[in-house]
């Protein structure tokens, strides 16, 4: 019996269907549902990477036609390379995930039930594939509310709270919004697709990939869809949902939404770009640029600026998907100007980074859930000294701050270098404005991640070393502070660990995971990077020309490997070389968590350089001394530190004051009289009586 991708794919969605199904069987026992359920979570996870897997390594199609929709719209399935790649990072991710959350859930044990988190869990997952594997609008804006609509009660998930319900509000209008954008882009395309071919529907892609769209409605088409697309992913100025939403969902979601719900956007602009339209003036590209890069600079600023490790690593997701924007605005210039080789190379790098950034985004959302359910604490003001009682998980979420800083070994360097070989060749192009923009672009990318350094350096040091800074000011520097913290159980940890070894082989290994994902460059821009990338076999990648740049993953672990290995043993095997001394604790005896840096003092110099991009209000306040002190003493200092993002209060503030005075205004409609709503309906029919006869 051979394997059928389309049928993988097909049972991976009806097992989470299944699960949803049958988590109300289990209600009653709690931790059966948990464990049975994540599990199963986990196998479906599975099928669906083996499904897409396979899609991407043969570049072969799989379609399929279900007649369940509604009369004459049936729903049309279609597993290509594009899809097949989305539906492996989904489903990795999603395996990984399912694997932690059987160990994070049990938390809730005892606290509250979990039921309608597994139901919602599985019903996200299972819109997630279906976007991916949507073969016509229809079919694509049902999956498309299926995710939109489970993520939104997901976020609601500990409703008691007033921040959850208040972003979940928020995040369910952006979605809307961006999803009426959509589907309006999809009316305009299907408008021309009509009739293309006998026995095509307009709605579907496979009419849409045969019509020849006029320049002005094919731009109407693409802007409507970046609009939606942009606003799911987080895109600057769309963003303000993200930052709160992600951290008040539970962790195990946060990893989802923040690794993969984000690359359901990605994908549904590179589908609508490459695929429907896939002819298209230079400027858009351009535009997409530009905006990736300020998604990246302004999303770093904004991470490097939080005090919430959750709410830092959301900001740090906008900078992600602004990279990733980057290469695709590259890839879709490169195509304006017949440039197919380049056009593959930026491609693959974007497509890179949306595989890279799925593993240490959602592995290090993984990290802050097991502090978050350590220490029951999100601000990293009152954190410290985790690495003492929190060993496993302070190993692993060093290894997710090197994998998003972009530092080699691991998978982060491979796909921002590539990018900065794209913005290499540019030279090529036969346009003054982008010579002048790109290398503009390129310097920005640059200060991005050098951010995005200083950013994790901040996240792990504060978090995790040092001592305590809980607001207890008896705490002595010996962790008393953390009595209770403990470290998290096996299944939390093998989630990690399964994940951190991803990074570690994306970063290894790129020229064979380059090799497996080149049919799709060949489906979208017509070529390959595969030849040139590993002309020198796996331990080289060479994009494009091996004159130009060469990386050598494997040497460059053996060679850190080997150092690592080196330094420990002179420090551990030579113990007569090393003489121990106290640190240097700048003349005080027993420091305390009181005079460490925190979170805030670590961002100050780079608040003070670019704090005019925020909205900033900073307070001092003295507090009088209590008696007997001294009269003329002071008995305290309060420091004060709000920065605010100022594309709330430009746009979206004006926006939800008008908004609120047009409802309350319409409110007074609202008479509570039967003989005011009796004349209500009397002027209604005279008016259709007069313009309707």
């Amino acid at each position: 019996m051979t394997f059928s991708p389309v049928g993988a794919a097909s049972s991976s969605v009806l097992l989470f269907f299944l699960l949803a199904a049958a988590a109300l069987l289990l209600k009653r026992n709690q931790r059966l549902l948990i464990t049975a359920g994540f599990s199963l979570a986990a196998v479906a996870s599975l099928l669906a990477v083996a499904a897409g897997g396979l899609v991407v390594w043969s570049g072969l199609i799989h379609k399929l036609i279900l007649p369940i929709g509604l009369p004459d719209l049936p729903f049309h399935l279609r597993l290509d390379p594009l899809s097949g790649f989305f539906l492996t990072v989904i489903g990795l991710l999603g395996f990984f995930v399912s694997i932690y959350s059987i160990g994070y859930c049990r938390g809730f044990l005892g606290k509250r039930s979990v039921t309608y988190l597994v139901i919602f869990y599985a019903l996200f997952m299972a819109g997630m594939l279906l976007v991916v594997v949507a073969d016509d609008a229809f079919f694509f804006i049902i999956s498309w509310e299926i995710m939109a609509a489970a993520s939104y009660f997901l976020v609601m998930f500990e409703d008691e709270h007033a921040e959850n319900r208040k972003a979940a509000f928020l995040y369910l209008v952006v979605a809307h919004i961006g999803a009426i954008a959509i589907l309006l882009s999809f009316g305009v395309m299907a408008g021309f697709a009509a009739g293309v071919e006998e026995g095509f529907n307009g709605y579907t892609f496979d009419a849409m990939r045969e019509a020849k769209f006029p320049t002005g409605w094919a731009t109407l088409a693409f802007l409507l869809a970046f609009f939606g697309f942009a606003a799911k992913a987080g895109v600057i100025p769309l963003h303000v949902w993200l930052p709160e939403a992600h951290p008040v969902a539970p962790s195990n979601v946060s990893a989802l939404m923040s690794g993969v719900m984000l690359k359901t956007a990605i994908y549904g602009i590179i589908r609508i770009a490459f695929d429907l339209i896939h002819v298209f003036p230079w400027w858009w590209g351009a535009m997409v640029l530009v905006l990736g890069v300020i998604t990246a600079v302004m999303g770093i600023l904004y991470a490097v600026m939080q005090q919430d490790l959750k709410r830092l690593l959301a900001y740090s997701s906008v900078e992600n998907i602004g990279v990733i924007i980057i290469g695709i605005g590259l890839a879709m210039i490169f195509t304006s100007f017949k440039l197919p080789v380049l056009a593959a190379l930026a491609l693959i790098a974007g497509l890179y980074h949306t595989l890279n950034h799925a593993m240490f985004k959602g592995f290090l959302f993984m990290g802050a859930g097991a502090v978050l359910h350590a220490t029951q604490e999100r601000n990293m003001e009152k954190m410290g000294g985790l690495i003492h009682k929190m060993p496993w998980t302070a190993a692993l979420f060093l290894v997710g701050c090197i994998s998003i800083s972009a530092l080699p070994p691991f998978n982060g360097f491979v796909s921002e270098w590539l990018t900065f070989q794209a913005f290499l060749f540019t030279p090529a192009l036969p346009n003054a404005l982008l010579k002048l923009l790109i290398p503009l672009g390129a310097a920005l990318l640059a200060l991005a991640a050098a951010l995005a350094a200083a950013c994790f350096v901040k996240a792990y040091g504060v978090t995790f070393l040092g001592h305590w800074r809980g607001h207890n000011p008896l705490n002595p520097p010996l962790l008393r502070g953390t009595k209770g913290v403990v470290e998290v159980d096996w299944f939390m940890r093998l989630g990690m660990i399964l994940t951190a070894f991803s990074c570690l082989a994306l970063g290894v290994l790129p020229t064979v995971v380059i090799g497996w994902m080149d049919t799709i460059s060949e489906q979208m821009v017509g070529t390959k990077i595969a030849a040139s990338a590993g002309a020198f076999g796996w331990v080289w990648l060479t994009p494009v020309s091996h004159e130009r740049a060469s990386y050598s993953g494997p040497i460059v672990f053996l060679g850190i490997l080997a150092v690592v290995c080196a330094t420990y043993l002179l420090l551990h095997v030579r113990r007569t070389a090393i003489h121990r001394a106290p640190i240097w604790d700048c003349g005080f005896e027993k420091l305390t968590g009181r005079m460490q840096y925190t979170a805030t003092s670590f961002s100050m110099p780079i608040r003070r350089i670019f704090g005019f991009l925020f909205n900033i209000k900073e307070q001092v306040r003295i507090t009088p001394p209590v008696p007997p002190c001294n009269k003329g003493g002071v008995g305290g200092l309060h420091y004060h530190l709000r920065v605010r993002d100022r594309f709330w209060g430009w746009i979206y503030e004006p926006i939800s004051d008008v908004s609120f005075w047009v409802a309350r205004k319409v409110g007074m409609l609202q008479q509570g009289k039967i003989h005011i709503y009796l004349i209500y309906s009397f002027v209604t029919i005279i008016i259709l009586l007069m313009f309707f006869r």
